[in-house]
């Protein structure tokens, strides 16, 4: 459920706040609760029921809504560990929960802050039925003081959720099938710091897919309408990515100025030998922050990723739109959509919101702020070079809220529609950590 984010930029920001996967509804909850350990440690007394910041555990609860899984109930009691400046140095936090698709599920997560320039988590859970997962990453040189920065991370997963509707920019909503995803995957990523705006970044990553039939009720399998879709069965990837990374915000949590931009390109293959090559890649993401108010930050994003060769490449490791959450490389938000609604081999994508500061106020001994979010999605994904990236674009228009426990935290709810014939009605997600 919870990751992290990317090295540091300008400044010296605080640890890294952890982010809930997509799906996730305890991640405002989970943001109030951790801007609680911010506060000075309280002097010994007894514990007061009355007041959860003397709580030992804070029993906090999960309530998520997925346009994919549907609804997820639990209770996650979470402990804080922080040192003498009120800093959290570690966060436990296992959960129980249901879903009436993969009946009941247990959780765990360790996150912790040795220091700010390094952090790691160990995380993982599964359920009565299909679901499973594993993730452990550690991560070094967030501040980008040093010469190098680097990480490397492991991770597993089972899902039964996942939608495929055919391959283009006019896949229809009829087309909709569902399928088993289990992956293993390992990665390390190492940046050579140039300045403290630019860095040099190799990433590797080997994976193991398997795609099989699912079993949602109501939602027929892939394996019945595109049984001969590349991409069943099991697939080995290894992806080598070389990245040009310039950023300039003030803050890689809470951007309020500046540009993070990415330009980047990757060769994948099925084995160590690259004349078995999957695909090749390129493209650019861009965001830009600016603040022509104290109160108001108007917030950009964009993405455009090609893969110039393609060789047999599975359907999961084409361009893709839908979702909240943008990954380099990979599927781009669209935020009135499930993750990956729309697949082909070039991609185009568009953000806009405008965060507006519209209450503030104390709980748990931290200072928040509610920000008010209007935004805008737009993107669609095209075969060849030729078409226009820009054309024929699907849109989404919707309202955010987000919970800020500045410097570090951030819990959102986003709620939006697709406009035009391809829409699927509202869509909700949160989290923590803006979308982009």
């Amino acid at each position: 459920m919870f990751g992290v984010s990317h090295p540091a930029a300008a400044g010296k920001p605080p640890p890294v706040a952890p982010r809930l996967r997509p799906g996730s509804t305890a991640a405002a909850i989970h943001a109030t609760v951790r801007a609680a350990a911010q506060a000075p440690p309280p002097r010994a007394h007894p514990i007061n029921w009355l007041n959860p910041t003397t709580w030992p555990v804070l029993p906090v609860p999960l309530t998520a809504v997925d346009p994919l899984s549907g609804l997820t109930l639990g209770v996650i009691p979470t402990v804080l560990h922080t040192n003498a400046a009120g800093e959290i140095t570690r966060i436990i936090a296992p959960d129980i929960n249901y879903n009436p698709y993969f009946g009941v599920g247990i959780d765990g997560r360790i996150f912790d802050y040795p220091s700010p320039n390094t952090q790691w988590y160990v995380e993982g859970g599964l359920s009565q039925r299909v679901q499973s997962w594993f993730d452990a990453k550690l991560e070094n040189g967030l501040l980008r003081e040093s010469r190098w920065s680097w990480s490397v991370q492991i991770k597993y997963s089972r899902s039964g959720t996942p939608r495929f509707y055919g391959i283009g920019n006019d896949s229809e909503r009829i087309n909709q099938t569902v399928y088993t995803d289990q992956e293993m995957l390992a990665r390390t990523q190492i940046g050579w710091n140039i300045t403290h705006a630019w860095q040099l970044a190799y990433t590797f990553i080997a994976r193991k897919v398997k795609i099989t039939a699912g079993h949602l009720p109501g939602v027929p399998s892939i394996t019945s309408r595109f049984r001969n879709i590349l991409g069943l069965g099991v697939t080995h990837e290894l992806l080598q990515r070389i990245a040009l990374i310039y950023d300039t915000r003030n803050n890689i949590v809470i951007p309020t100025s500046g540009a993070y931009v990415i330009v980047y390109g990757g060769l994948a293959s099925r084995n160590v030998d690259v004349s078995s090559s999957l695909f090749t890649e390129a493209g650019v993401d861009a965001r830009f922050y600016w603040s022509p108010m104290r109160s108001l930050t108007v917030a950009t994003h964009f993405d455009l990723r090609y893969e110039p060769t393609v060789h047999h490449v599975p359907f999961w490791a084409l361009s893709s739109l839908g979702g909240d959450h943008e990954t380099i490389g990979g599927s781009q938000p669209l935020r009135g959509y499930g993750t990956s609604r729309f697949y082909d081999r070039n991609a185009f994508d568009f953000n806009l919101e405008l965060r507006k500061t519209v209450l503030k106020f104390n709980a748990f001994s931290t200072h928040i702020d509610i920000q008010a979010t209007p935004f805008v999605d737009a993107g669609r994904v095209f075969a060849s070079y030729g078409q226009w990236p820009i054309s024929q674009l699907h849109t989404v228009v919707g309202l955010g809220f987000r919970a800020i426990a500045a410097p570090s935290v951030v819990g959102y709810v986003d709620i939006g529609e697709g406009l035009g014939p391809s829409s699927q009605g509202l869509a909700v997600f949160t989290g923590i950590g803006y979308p982009f």
